[in-house]
């Protein structure tokens, strides 16, 4: 390949998408860690949440979102959804022709390689719980391994509300993970791109016997191996840009998300989705 065409190649954007604002924790992890690549992300705002919705459903809108990163050239697709990536990944790795990262296999790898005690616990909405997927990636992993995982519907919409740090949400958290850490757990898997902005409660509550798992970081980690292997690394010298785009106009959420992220949003771009029948 001639150095002016891989050059193109590499400076062509990260592709990044989401039923809706959470997978901007991703996009701040990949940010932080590969600050010279662009990023294009798409946030199915108008779609929201994927979670309540058929895998076939999923699948369909997950493609139909793909092909619009594609359009905008992205060098490969990070699906910054657990529920799109326990149920559509597959058939995304087969019908997209760039490589596409998950968050869930990234995770349970951190997981499996933190665990003292092969105990884990996994938390995330029900869809997500209700699938397996982070059983099943943990367990191909480490057959030994014992989880305990926990749906937790309550802490997406405190998030969104931005009550990051308060009693009620403290409260709510500790409901749902006190039984975990009762059980023994000692690595914890948050297995939902809003959970990252409750990391510091969390780690709060919970000490420091017990290693927080953080998917949207560890899918950074493995896009930018990814990157590596298949040299697709953006130049040193390159200004890595960010572009936002949702498909219904924004909530108070991508304020309460740029605020906590420290990201530089600036203008948010509507996209319409073309949908077909599955």
């Amino acid at each position: 390949m001639p150095v002016n065409s891989e050059t193109a190649e590499q400076r062509r954007p990260i592709g990044v998408f989401d039923s809706g604002i959470g997978g901007l924790t991703v996009v701040s992890a990949l940010r932080a860690l590969l600050p010279n690549e662009s990023i294009f992300y798409l946030g199915d705002t108008a779609r929201v949440p994927y979670g309540g919705k058929s895998a076939t459903t999923v699948q369909r809108y997950s493609l139909e979102i793909a092909k619009i990163l594609l359009q905008e050239n992205a060098k490969t697709v990070v699906v910054a959804c657990n529920t799109a990536s326990a149920v559509a990944l597959t058939r995304l790795t087969e019908s997209v022709p760039v490589s596409v990262t998950g968050v869930i296999l990234p995770g349970a790898q951190a997981a499996v390689a933190a665990t003292r005690t092969g105990h884990i616990g996994v938390i995330g909405t029900r869809a997500t719980i209700n699938s397996g997927a982070y059983e099943r990636a943990l367990r191909s992993l480490e057959s030994q391994i014992v989880v305990t995982a926990r749906a937790c519907p309550l802490l997406v919409p405190l998030i969104e509300e931005g009550w990051l740090e308060s009693k009620i949400t403290d409260e709510i958290i500790m409901q749902y993970l006190g039984p975990l850490v009762d059980e023994g757990i000692d690595t914890l898997v948050l297995g939902c791109t809003h959970y990252p902005l409750l990391r510091n409660a969390i780690a709060r509550l919970l000490g420091s016997d017990i290693t927080l798992v953080d998917s949207a970081q560890n899918c950074a980690n493995a896009v930018r191996e990814l990157l590596i292997r298949e040299n697709l690394r953006a130049p040193e010298a390159n200004a890595g840009s960010l572009q936002v785009a949702l498909t219904d106009p924004p909530d108070n959420f991508l304020r309460v998300a740029r605020e906590a992220l420290q990201l530089e949003v600036g203008e948010v771009q509507l996209r319409e989705v073309t949908s077909h029948a599955p």
